[in-house]
C-alpha cells in the first residue's frame, strides 16, 4: 500500500510544485526554498533535535515545547520544520536565530532519506496530526525515534483514516510514543494502530502571552481609538467573512463600534478587503500603521505576530473556522487574556477545549453567523457579563496547563543521546 501511495505522490509531484508556483502569485514566499521541499539543504553543522510544526497554529503551540527542549538538551540545536511560509515566518518571529528553520521535504522515500542524512537528528517530534507514512518508515530504518506530540484526531478524521487502514496502521504503529490531547483522541488513535497512546493534555494551554503584551496592546489600542468598542473576528476562513458581514449589517451598532477582522490566511487579505468595501463599510488596514479614523468601521488585521494583542484589545472575539465545517481555531489564547469568546457549531478540532470553555462560562456557542452577531450585540451592551466571562477564561486557561512537562517526560534522557 505504501508503494502505491509513493507512486501516486511521485506522479502528482509536478502538479504540487506547479501549485506552489501558483500560490506564489499572492504570497511570493511560496516560490522560495523549493530545494528544501525536495531534500536539498544548505550545509549546516551541529547536533539536532527535530520538531515539525506544519503551519502557524502548530508553530505557536510548539513554543513552550521548543523552550523546554532548549533547556533540557543544551548541547543540541532545535531544527524546526514547517510546510508553509507563514509557519516559517512565525517561527522566525518567535525564536529568531535560536532555532534552525527549514521546510520538511515531501513524503517520498529518497527525499526523506536526504533530509535524515543531512541533519542526522537525535530524535524527532511531530505536532498534532502530521502522519506521513514514508517519513515514519524512513525514521525507523535510520533508527531515529519519532514522537507524536499534542496528538488530536477528530471523529471525522478518524473515519477518513479508517478507509486507509493498510497505509496508516503501520504508520501509527511506527511512532515511538504518542502524547494525545484527550482520552477520546487516544482511543481513536489506538483503534488506528497507535501503540498505547498516553493522555498528556493540550500544549496550547501552556502558551504564554509575549512578555511585552501590555506594551503591544497599549500601542494597538492607541491606534484603534481608546474609546471604541472592538468586535474581533479571529482567524476567519473562506466563506465566513461573507456570512458575518451580511449578519452584521442586519443589526444596529453604535457609531463607535470597530470591527477588527483577521483572516486566517494572508493570501486572502485582499479578497476580504474587497468584501468589506463591497458592503460600503469604511476600511483601514493594520499594515498601514496609521491611527484609525473615527469614521472607519472596519480594520483588516493584515499583520503577522499580533494575535495576542488583537485578543487583548478586543471586547468580544468570534473564533473563525467554526461557522463553516472546518473544525474551528484556537480559542485558548483569547481566554488567556480575558476576552469573552463566541464560536459557531463546528469546533471539532478543538472539541475538548471548547467544551471546557463552555462549562467554565468563558465562552458561548451559536448555530449560525446571525446568532453569533446577535450574541455579540448583547454582550457588547453587558459589561458585567463580559467581565465575568473574561475572568472565567483566565481561570480556565490556567487550570489546564502542564502538557509540555508531561510530553518532555516521554522523550529520551539527555545522557543517553
Amino acid at each position: 500500500m505504501r508503494f502505491l501511495y509513493s507512486l501516486i505522490f511521485l506522479l502528482l509531484l509536478p502538479l504540487i510544485l506547479l501549485r506552489l508556483y501558483w500560490k506564489g502569485r499572492q504570497l511570493p514566499a511560496y516560490r522560495q526554498h523549493i530545494g528544501e521541499r525536495l531534500g536539498f539543504y544548505p550545509s549546516m553543522s551541529g547536533r539536532f533535535i527535530w520538531l515539525h510544526a506544519v503551519s502557524v497554529g502548530e508553530t505557536r503551540a510548539a513554543a513552550p515545547l521548543v523552550r523546554q527542549l532548549q533547556q533540557r538538551y543544551p548541547e543540541f540545536s532545535v531544527l524546526l520544520t514547517q510546510m508553509t511560509p507563514t509557519g516559517r515566518e512565525t517561527a522566525q518571529q518567535l525564536f529568531g536565530n535560536s532555532v534552525t528553520c527549514v521546510y520538511l521535504p515531501y513524503d517520498l522515500p529518497w527525499i526523506i532519506r536526504r533530509f535524515l542524512r543531512h541533519f542526522r537528528p537525535a530524535f524527532g517530534i511531530l505536532m498534532e496530526t502530521e502522519i506521513w507514512p514514508n517519513l515514519i518508515q524512513q525514521c525507523r530504518q535510520a533508527n531515529v525515534p519519532l514522537y507524536l506530540a499534542n496528538a488530536r484526531l477528530s471523529e471525522r478524521s478518524a473515519k477518513g483514516y479508517a478507509r486507509l487502514q493498510r497505509l496508516v496502521r503501520p504508520a501509527f504503529a511506527g511512532l515511538t510514543r504518542i502524547a494525545a490531547q484527550t482520552a477520546e483522541d487516544a482511543q481513536r488513535l489506538a483503534v488506528l494502530g497507535a501503540n498505547q497512546p498516553l493522555v498528556c493534555g493540550n500544549i496550547k494551554f501552556d502558551v504564554s502571552p509575549p512578555p511585552d503584551l501590555a506594551q503591544q496592546s497599549a500601542r494597538l489600542a492607541g491606534l484603534l481609538g481608546e474609546n471604541r468598542q472592538i468586535l474581533l473576528w479571529a482567524s476567519t476562513r473562506e466563506g465566513e467573512e461573507e456570512q458575518l458581514l451580511d449578519a452584521f449589517q442586519q443589526l444596529q451598532w453604535p457609531d463607535l463600534l470597530l470591527l477588527l477582522i483577521v483572516p486566517r490566511h494572508p493570501q486572502r487579505f485582499d479578497d476580504v478587503a474587497n468584501q468589506i468595501h463591497q458592503r460600503g463599510l469604511s476600511l483601514q488596514k493594520r499594515s498601514a500603521g496609521l491611527p484609525i479614523a473615527a469614521s472607519t468601521r472596519a480594520v483588516l488585521g493584515d499583520s503577522m505576530g499580533e494575535m495576542f494583542a488583537y485578543f487583548s484589545v478586543a471586547d468580544v472575539a468570534i473564533i473563525g473556522g467554526s461557522i463553516q465545517p472546518l473544525g474551528g481555531q484556537n480559542l485558548i489564547e483569547a481566554c488567556a487574556v480575558g476576552t469573552p469568546v463566541l464560536f459557531g457549531p463546528h469546533m471539532f478540532n478543538f472539541a475538548e477545549a471548547s467544551r471546557l470553555a463552555l462549562e467554565a462560562g468563558a465562552a458561548q456557542q451559536a448555530d449560525s453567523a446571525d446568532e453569533l452577531l446577535a450574541q455579540a450585540h448583547i454582550l457588547l451592551q453587558n459589561l458585567p457579563r463580559r467581565q465575568q466571562m473574561g475572568s472565567a477564561g483566565i481561570a480556565f486557561s490556567q487550570a489546564h496547563r502542564g502538557a509540555t512537562e508531561r510530553i518532555i517526560a516521554l522523550l529520551p534522557n539527555p545522557q543517553q543521546l
